[in-house]
């Protein structure tokens, strides 16, 4: 096992651990649960138990609303992309894939922008503390990710290499436009002491229109300096660079360059600045003097800004193979020895090595959460950049970046949806680990648990399908919600437990004489024979119907064939036989002489299983009411019989 790059955070948790006794923990999606077992330490004294469980988050990131945003708009972006790989395969899909290396950087900058203005408007320390930070991890992501769509999706070569880094310079190093507003606001812009760094900080970042408007206001307010400012500006308006529609040959522009080079030393080595210390500096930086760039450290910032501004003016057709020479040599100038490189710092250096691996590696270890190497990783595996590069267990890199940030997205209440996308494109293990957090999704709410289910039905997820509709029923259930407990039971298929809740609708009939959700059990359709007793319920429902329709023949038919099929429960039989009661004192016969021997063996069996189940101390304390009510039974069959064997007997006739 490789060895760790840096320790481990250490989360101190206080009150945990102070009574000497094991500390128990379980596991959760992005959480972890600590709390004091009983079982004590060797040798330690007994000691009360600490009385709280503790929870520890590993992501806090995914609960901050403005990030939440970041992960819902960058979802789309994922989603958007793997669709159209699948749509032009094959095809050179550059240009797509730095579009929508842009698009991430787009949402990266505007969670900035308004973590910003959230840290502004805040008065609470600690919260603007936190806001801060965020900042400044969101600010190294969109700088780390720009510098390596530059050097591998968009894998410029000399020259335009050179007018990429220089965009990303001034894109996120903003100083200099600081300085220059603070002296476009004074009164004598010129006389600011702040002015000639403005000047000077435009030209580290070739922008020379922008430093040559500046100098045009030296060149109008002092008489003296007119002609030294006529020659700079000359100079400055020279400067060869580079166009991106590559109109000109690198053989062309060095040409070009080194005679403005030349130029520019001329006028060095004759004085024609001396007289003007400020100008003399801004001349040296043009022919690339690194101690004078390297004093203007402050302008710059950062030594990638240094490292920028020393290519432009001593190599600006550097190949990218000759960068992390460049770059490293840029760091140790800036740094001399004063200080240790910071975690950006190696993230920036990796990427100038073109050692994707390390700068994934870098990030991970600094970063909070898995939004950045996740996605960057896919975006540079869209690239090709990582075909050669398998996990030990099989998984290749992007997989399982993708694996772990879906995972971390199932421990937020609403994220969770989004982290179904990410393993539908795990083509290994994405289908293995989206059944095992669906399981683990809580069911609050019957819409969310319908959510779940959607997703779950379409992937064919079979057993998950059954464990939501299964523990949905169950909530149902002990919340007294039959209906629901039923829908939910049948989609499930579960027979065992549409069985126990139509037993439930029977006992309420018995109980109060009327059924709920009958409009669930009115439309059950094929759905009743799930189970014998749903089946019974189901018909049961429609006898009541037909009775109430008028439609006595069907209905007395119905009723017979549900007591001889012997599906109901036992503690039914006495309800059905009463509910022929009706029947039985109709003017007209309704039930045949056959139908009321049946019903006479119904009776009959009845009693005979109840008194083989009952105890005979129990038959003498039996309700008074149920043997009237067995009377009433057989004296209405006894005259139904009679009155059907004389209407059979006389239609005969």
């Amino acid at each position: 096992m490789e060895e760790l790059d840096v320790d481990p955070a250490e989360t101190p948790i206080p009150g945990l651990g102070q009574q000497n006794r094991h500390i128990g923990f379980s596991w959760g999606p992005g959480d972890l649960l600590l709390y004091e077992t009983l079982y004590q330490k060797q040798g330690s004294e007994t000691a009360a138990r600490c009385p709280f469980m503790y929870l520890v988050r590993s992501d806090e990131d995914i609960y901050s609303p403005v990030l939440r945003k970041l992960f819902n708009e960058s979802h789309s972006i994922f989603v958007g992309l793997q669709k159209s790989a699948e749509e032009n395969a094959g095809k050179s899909r550059k240009a797509q894939l730095v579009q929508v290396s842009r698009n991430y950087r787009s949402v990266l900058r505007a969670c900035m922008e308004e973590m910003h203005a959230l840290s502004e408007s805040t008065r609470e320390p600690s919260q603007n503390t936190k806001y801060i930070s965020q900042i400044s991890i969101l600010s190294a992501m969109e700088l780390s990710w720009n510098l390596c769509e530059i050097l591998f999706i968009e894998s410029a070569p000399a020259g335009p290499l050179l007018i990429l880094l220089l965009d990303w310079v001034r894109l996120h190093v903003c100083e200099v436009d600081n300085i220059v507003q603070d002296v476009l606001r004074s009164e004598r812009p010129t006389e600011h002491e702040k002015f000639w760094d403005g000047v000077t900080g435009y030209v580290l970042q070739g922008r020379m229109n922008e430093a040559r408007q500046l100098l045009a206001k030296e060149a109008s307010s002092s008489v003296s300096a007119r002609s030294m400012c006529r020659v700079l500006d000359d100079l400055l308006k020279k400067m060869p660079m580079l166009n991106t529609a590559g109109t000109q040959t690198l053989t062309e522009f060095e040409l070009k360059w080194q005679h403005w080079r030349e130029e520019c030393e001329r006028h060095l080595q004759n004085g024609t600045f001396s007289s003007n210390p400020h100008m003399e500096v801004v001349c040296r930086v043009l022919v690339g003097d690194e101690e004078v760039i390297l004093e203007k450290r402050d302008l710059m910032t950062t030594w990638y800004h240094f490292l920028v501004s020393r290519l432009l003016f001593k190599h600006p057709t550097v190949k990218p193979t000759e960068l992390h020479f460049y770059a490293q040599s840029s760091l140790d100038m800036f740094l001399a020895g004063n200080s240790s490189p910071e975690p950006l710092d190696n993230i920036l250096l990796a990427a100038f090595e073109f050692d994707i691996h390390q700068v994934i590696k870098e990030f991970s270890i600094v970063s909070s959460n898995w939004w950045f190497v996740a996605h960057l990783t896919d975006l540079l595996d869209h690239c090709q950049l990582f075909q050669a590069h398998n996990l030990y267990f099989g998984a290749n890199m992007r997989e399982f970046l993708l694996l772990d940030y879906a995972s971390g997205l199932f421990s937020h209440h609403s994220l969770w949806q989004l982290g179904v996308d990410y393993f539908d494109y795990c083509p290994n293990l994405g289908h293995v680990y989206l059944e095992l957090h669906m399981e683990r999704v809580p069911l609050n709410t019957e819409k969310k648990a319908l959510k779940a289910l959607r997703i779950c039905e379409k992937r064919q997820m079979t057993e998950q399908v059954r464990s939501i509709c299964k523990t949905m029923a169950m909530q149902s259930l002990c919340n007294g919600r039959l209906g629901s407990a039923l829908s939910w039971s049948i989609r499930a298929k579960d027979a065992a437990f549409a069985t126990l809740i139509s037993d439930r609708f029977l006992k309420e009939y018995s109980e109060r004489g009327n059924f709920t959700d009958l409009d669930l059990i009115d439309n059950l359709g094929s759905a009743m024979l799930l189970s014998d007793r749903l089946t019974f319920l189901g018909k049961y429902r429609e006898f009541h119907r037909m009775y109430s329709q008028e439609q006595f023949s069907e209905a007395a038919s119905l009723l017979l064939s549900l007591m001889t099929a012997r599906i109901a429960p036992c503690s039914f039989w006495l309800t059905l036989l009463l509910d022929a009661l009706p029947l039985l004192e109709q003017k007209q016969v309704i039930f045949s002489a056959e139908q009321t021997y049946e019903l006479m063996r119904c009776l009959e069996d009845r009693m005979a299983a109840k008194l083989d189940s009952t105890s005979p101390d129990e038959i003498q304390k039996q309700d008074s009411v149920d043997s009237t009510k067995i009377e009433m039974l057989r004296l209405a069959l006894a005259r139904n019989l009679a009155r059907a064997i004389v209407t059979e007997g006389a239609l005969q006739e």
